[in-house]
């Protein structure tokens, strides 16, 4: 019985859940929101509705587009924001090239699709270590602290006890509140060195803030 199935797109579907089980299967491993089956149904719906579009009329451009927007959404409800971090990008991410590579295998461009898998799997492999290499060179951030009365000797002595710790900072602004002064430093030093200053200005009595 001939179901109309053509080779060629079953080949592409096969493809497609091998190139999304193999980026699949890092996320799981790693324990990630968006994990194997995710991933692979990402993939494979993806490589369907460009068959379907090639089969149709005048519908490519539209169907693509319209898997580009849907992956948007499906990312968006992986990114999650507290008041200091935004987590889930990175996921948000994968889910965007995993469709990318669903449809590249459903235009028949299977040699190129596993290329982009390949490349993906390293770049999650490798991004904790790439991560930790940056983590050891120098990082700028804002600094503000509010002291808790206007003696601007203060300002001086914090300066004084920082840069003996490795930090490199720059006065950007000062100013005064209900007898409370408030000043923004842009600083510069090492991830470690950072962490020893959170430990320093949340041990000196005179800050009444920072952040």
């Amino acid at each position: 019985m001939d179901f109309g199935i053509e080779q060629k797109d079953l080949y592409s579907m096969l493809m497609s859940v091998l190139c999304g089980g193999i980026i699949g299967f890092e996320r799981e491993y790693k324990n990630k929101s968006a994990g194997f089956r995710t991933i692979v149904l990402i993939t494979l719906g993806s490589t369907i509705f460009t068959i379907v579009s090639g089969h149709g009329s005048n519908t490519d451009d539209r169907i693509a587009a319209n898997i580009i927007t849907g992956i948007g959404f499906i990312g968006a409800g992986v990114i999650f924001k507290d008041r200091f971090t935004v987590w889930g990008l990175t996921t948000a991410a994968v889910i965007w090239t995993s469709a990318a590579i669903g449809m590249t295998t459903g235009i028949g461009y299977h040699a190129l699709a596993f290329l982009f898998t390949i490349l993906t799997l390293i770049i999650l492999l490798l991004v904790s270590k790439i991560e930790r290499l940056i983590g050891n060179l120098q990082k700028y951030k804002m600094l503000t602290v509010t002291f808790r009365n206007a003696d601007f000797r203060q300002i001086k002595m914090l300066e004084d006890k920082l840069t003996t710790n490795h930090v490199q900072m720059e006065q950007i602004h000062v100013s005064k509140d209900q007898d409370m002064l408030t000043v923004i430093w842009q600083i510069s030093a090492k991830k470690q060195y950072l962490m020893t200053l959170n430990e320093i200005l949340a041990n000196t009595e005179e800050i009444i803030s920072f952040k």
